[in-house]
């Protein structure tokens, strides 16, 4: 028969049965209980209750079958016998033969039991004594993440820590591990007298964390012991220690705190180097002994709509954060920067206070020294909005943009007497202040021709406080106003025409679209007088075929009248595939051409527009089902049709391939200090060899110094419960000098992660 009843003084009510073996949380005391069984037997002489057959208990959410229940009101000891397996709220289960337990559950004895956990970690031990109602030790003890073979459930999973003793204290939520050893497929490779770990359901725990290990020629070996200490729910610490055979030992500490709207960091580092003359003779690394660095980054939202932030460092010198991979600050160009962002429909607000570092090994005075070379920015300022109504019938929209830098050293590209000699940055303090507006309204006439009107005005001042001592700032001669104020302006009225025609066919979809521009305005001022720090790269391709300034930044504004020509097309087909195709030309009409007007870059030299007719720019790609696409986009001379520059892109997908692959050409460039053609190749792939195995490659060859610049491969390994990656790394620098890095990782789930890299010349 089947009962179901609340059993009342008879009976205790049952707490959680894995309370008494794991010592996870149980449930209310007053929560009812529902009992099912084949039979209820009561024995008055011996003193027991007993559910017989098809046994299941529901209590606070847990859930007990078995196959015999019994509870002996003499001794106050509850059993469960048979199959038992117990089900918690959060999905962990319980297996066992058979449990013994106390009415309060705080002692008791299981054997043959199995967990597993929601996360799929699994305990196994041949049995278990539960003691004070908090800790449970598992008897010869086995512990993994991994599932068991399908095929053959016996078969040793992939990875497993067997223990003679593993005890789980619920209320700590610690799992020590006592005469341990971890086996890999079987085969036991290591063995440990006495470890301890957080449980699978604890995640921020004060403990160690899995070490590292590193390499290097100037340091050594070292080994890295990381220790976690859980402050509060919201905020650490980690201190980690470093042993260099060579330099000696490494401390770091990082504090992270998170609050209700936003999260920061602090992080500090240092070492007394053992041995600064293992590093290379005047760099940086063998001119200190003490050396450190102390670094924070933040970021917070102050409401939805704007954002406050921070990423600063400080260092002793100028290389220590990346010599010691210090992780976070170890970039070779880092942008250190306090800033405010907001953003509102299409309006933004961008102000930023920068300061740019070079970490290299240069010494000062020896060599090249970029770091000194970099600016202070106070502030970088962006303003952008439109107006929330048509005015005129057309889009309204108003930009200012501010900037002030300082400069301890000028950068310079080459000396007076180079052919590639120019000013990159000034000596001193320069600051800008740049307001610009824009109207555009588009007409479309029913024969489709769409017609837009474009109005433009722009002004801006610069302030000079210069102290470079070079007379003239580039090849071409180009020098620095004597004005300490220069003030400018800029007025544009043009008219874009775009006529798209559409042609179907019954497998097909094609559209082509002839475009023109023409642009009215005066010559530029102040071309190759004033510094120009943010509009120094320039690549004329089809993006920028139909900008309006085709200058990068503000520090250079586009003069004179011109015209843009082109044509685009896009075509779709029912196969899945679709191609796109852009070609074009712009043509200087009159005033004088910016792009041939030196400045102290010489930003526009050699770009294809520093002629009247500019070389014709084209891109053409093509991609099927989101399997293969490929690109290739060239710049080609006016007259000769010469190839100027090109680049190319092929990719390719399937489920078990990735491939990528590109070259890159560019014409020689003496302006520039590149007095040769550029030729560059790359590829790159990624094979799944199974489900679980994955090869990759990738190679870059410099067709122009007949090199191999860059060439890796590696193998990886992934499942449910372990993962691990190998890999090696070439790479060869301008002088052919080779450097070589191996780097594996190896990755247990709910253990840790554990790997370096390792690298030498």
């Amino acid at each position: 028969m089947a009962l179901a009843a609340a059993l009342g003084d008879g009976l205790p009510a049952y707490a959680a049965p894995l309370d008494s073996v794991a010592g996870l949380t149980g449930v209310e005391s007053d929560a009812p209980l529902l009992l099912q069984a084949d039979e209820l037997i009561y024995d008055n002489d011996r003193q027991t209750v007993a559910a017989v057959g098809g046994v299941r208990i529901d209590y606070g959410g847990t859930r007990m079958v078995a196959d015999r229940l019994v509870y002996n009101q003499r001794t106050g000891r509850l059993s469960a016998i048979g199959n038992v397996e117990i089900i918690q709220p959060d999905g962990t289960r319980a297996y066992a033969d058979e449990f013994d337990v106390t009415e309060d559950f705080a002692d008791g004895f299981v054997n043959a039991l199995r967990i597993v956990t929601p996360d799929r970690a699994r305990f196994a031990a041949e049995s278990a004594v539960r003691e004070g109602g908090e800790t449970t030790t598992f008897n010869n003890g086995i512990y993994t993440a991994c599932e068991p073979c399908k095929d053959n459930p016996e078969k040793p999973p992939i990875w497993q820590i067997k223990a003679r003793r593993i005890i789980w204290n619920g209320k700590q939520k610690t799992i020590r591990f006592e005469r341990a050893s971890f086996e890999f497929l079987g085969m036991p490779l290591a063995a440990f007298p006495v470890f301890t770990t957080a449980d699978p359901t604890v995640k921020r725990k004060t403990g160690f964390l899995m070490p590292s290990i590193r390499f290097a020629d100037e340091l050594g070996f070292g080994a890295s012991i990381p220790y976690f200490i859980a402050l509060a729910p919201n905020y650490d610490l980690k201190l980690t220690g470093t042993g260099l055979t060579r330099q000696g030992f490494l401390g770091e500490a990082e504090f992270r705190h998170r609050l209700v709207n936003g999260t920061y960091t602090l992080k500090i580092a240092g070492i007394h180097q053992m041995s600064p003359d293992a590093f290379d003779a005047n760099t940086e690394d063998a001119t200190h002994t003490d050396r450190g660095m102390i670094g924070s980054k933040g970021r917070f939202e102050i409401n939805p709509r704007w954002t406050f932030g921070w990423d600063v460092m400080a260092q002793t010198d100028k290389n220590f954060s990346r010599t010691y991979t210090v992780e976070g600050f170890d970039e070779k160009v880092r942008q250190n920067e306090v800033y405010l962002s907001g953003l509102n429909d299409r309006n933004s607000l961008d102000l930023r206070m920068m300061k740019f570092n070079i970490q290299e090994t240069y010494a000062d005075g020896s060599g090249s020294d970029r770091d000194a070379e970099q600016p202070w920015v106070l502030p970088s300022l962006d303003y952008e909005i439109y107006a929330p109504r048509p005015v005129a019938g057309g889009e309204l929209s108003f930009n200012l943009n501010a900037r002030g830098i300082s400069r301890d050293n000028e950068d310079l590209r080459g000396s007076p007497s180079d052919d590639d000699f120019a000013t990159r940055g000034l000596e001193g303090k320069t600051a800008r202040i740049t307001a610009e507006t824009q109207w555009k309204r588009t007409f479309v006439t029913g024969s489709g021709l769409t017609v837009t009107p474009i109005l433009a005005a722009q002004g801006d001042t610069s302030f000079i406080d210069a102290s470079t001592s070079a007379t003239d700032y580039s090849k071409t001669g180009a020098s620095l106003t004597d004005d300490d104020t220069f003030s400018r302006g800029m007025v544009t009225a043009g008219m874009e025409m775009r006529w798209p025609f559409l042609i179907t066919a019954p497998s097909s979809t094609h559209v082509v679209e002839p475009i023109a521009q023409v642009f009215l305005r005066p010559n530029e001022m102040g071309a190759g007088e004033l510094p120009n720090e943010d509009a120094q790269s320039f690549v004329f391709d089809t993006t920028t075929l139909f900008a309006r300034d085709k200058f990068s930044g503000y520090d250079r504004i586009e003069g004179g009248h011109r015209a843009n020509l082109g044509v685009r097309y896009t075509g779709t087909y029912d196969n899945g595939w679709s191609v796109h195709a852009m070609f074009g030309q712009s043509y200087h009409l009159g005033g004088t051409n910016p792009f041939a007007d030196a400045d102290m870059v010489n930003a526009g030299a050699e770009s294809g527009l520093e002629s009247d007719v500019s070389d014709f720019v084209g891109s053409a790609g093509a991609s099927f089902a989101n399997r293969l696409d490929g690109a290739v986009r060239a710049r080609f001379d006016e007259k000769t049709f010469e190839v100027r520059r090109a680049e190319t892109e092929l990719g390719f997908r399937t489920n078990r391939l990735s491939a990528s692959g590109g070259f890159a050409y560019i014409q020689a460039q003496p302006t520039y200090g590149f007095d040769s053609d550029r030729h560059e190749v790359n590829g790159r792939a990624s094979l799944r060899v199974t489900d679980n195995w994955k090869v990759t490659g990738n190679a870059t060859y410099d067709i122009t110094n007949n090199r191999l610049a860059r060439n890796g491969i590696g193998l990886a390994y992934d499942d449910e419960c372990f993962s691990i990656g190998l890999n090696f790394r070439q790479s060869r620098s301008s002088s052919d000098a080779l450097s070589n890095s191996v780097g594996f990782q190896i990755s247990l789930r709910t253990i840790g992660d554990f790997g370096d890299k390792f690298s030498g010349n």
